[in-house]
């Protein structure tokens, strides 16, 4: 499956009236960093802002869950995105945020199709493309945003998969945060990780030049952590960003058979009543 785009592909592709290009920067809380004054003070020309930070459901107190069809919608033709556009997904995080934006615009069925800017925009500036500022203001698009069944996990399946072990689960928190030895960031949260579980670091999946890595490089990098590529996995994260990476490096294995846990350690590690393991497995 074809899910990255290079940056020379991209830069020959500017201004083309079918491409939408979405900054979905995000970081972590605590982070002293702003996304949206970030984009306007440097974005690739042309590209607008996802707010990823925003688009979740206001009716649900866990961090970042998926937002509801209608308010979906809303937001994609705010941002100029039509059913045949064409929509590229980067960003300028240490969280490779794009991942879930692009696993957004596809589990919802918007556009033709969207891709992942591999490198983001720290490898499109040491490259000495171009950038512009300010903020764009796109002509209203017509795309309807409908979730796709059966791409989303929830806690009642993976407190199910725990008792069954049916399907492999990977999270892509750090290490420390994996083993409970590192505090998380949110007050209150418990340490740990869901029981059964196994730990790759989504960082790792990265080149230094912030593109992903490929081929048998990367399926190593599954395997070593315990995953078999090519049978079906759970991916999970701290609140369900950096899963979709995990998620995204699987596919370009050809694994078809991934799913996201939405809500992730965010959820299950505020609910006292989920079980959590400690230690590296």
């Amino acid at each position: 499956m074809t899910i990255f785009l290079s940056t020379a592909d991209l830069a020959a592709q500017l201004g083309q009236p079918d491409l939408v290009i979405l900054d979905a920067s995000l970081f972590l809380p605590g982070t002293p960093r702003d996304p949206r004054a970030e984009y306007e003070a440097a974005h690739i020309p042309g590209a607008v802002f996802l707010d990823l930070p925003t688009l979740n459901d206001p009716a649900d107190p866990t961090p970042g869950m998926l937002p509801p069809d209608n308010l979906m919608t809303q937001r994609v033709q705010a941002l100029g995105i039509h059913p045949d556009s064409r929509i590229i997904v980067y960003d300028n995080s240490p969280t490779h945020s794009a991942a879930r934006g692009w696993w957004m615009m596809r589990l919802y069925g918007l556009g033709a199709s969207a891709m992942i800017l591999d490198g983001g925009l720290p490898k499109w500036v040491a490259e000495g493309r171009p950038t512009q500022s300010g903020a764009a203001t796109p002509a209203p698009g017509t795309a309807i945003a409908r979730r796709a069944a059966g791409q989303v996990r929830t806690k009642a399946d993976l407190i199910a998969n725990v008792a069954s072990g049916a399907e492999q689960v990977l999270d892509a928190r750090g290490a420390g945060r994996f083993t409970g030895q590192e505090a998380e960031p949110r007050p209150g949260m418990a340490s740990g990780h869901i029981p059964g579980s196994r730990n790759l670091p989504s960082s790792a999946l990265f080149n230094p030049d912030n593109s992903m890595k490929a081929g048998e490089e990367l399926r190593a990098l599954f395997e070593g952590a315990g995953i078999d590529p090519a049978a079906p996995v759970i991916t999970t994260c701290g609140s369900g960003v950096t899963a979709a990476i995990l998620l995204a490096g699987l596919e370009t294995l050809g694994n078809d058979a991934v799913t996201l846990y939405d809500g992730s350690w965010s959820e299950w590690g505020f609910d006292p009543a989920t079980p959590k393991a400690t230690g590296a497995a």
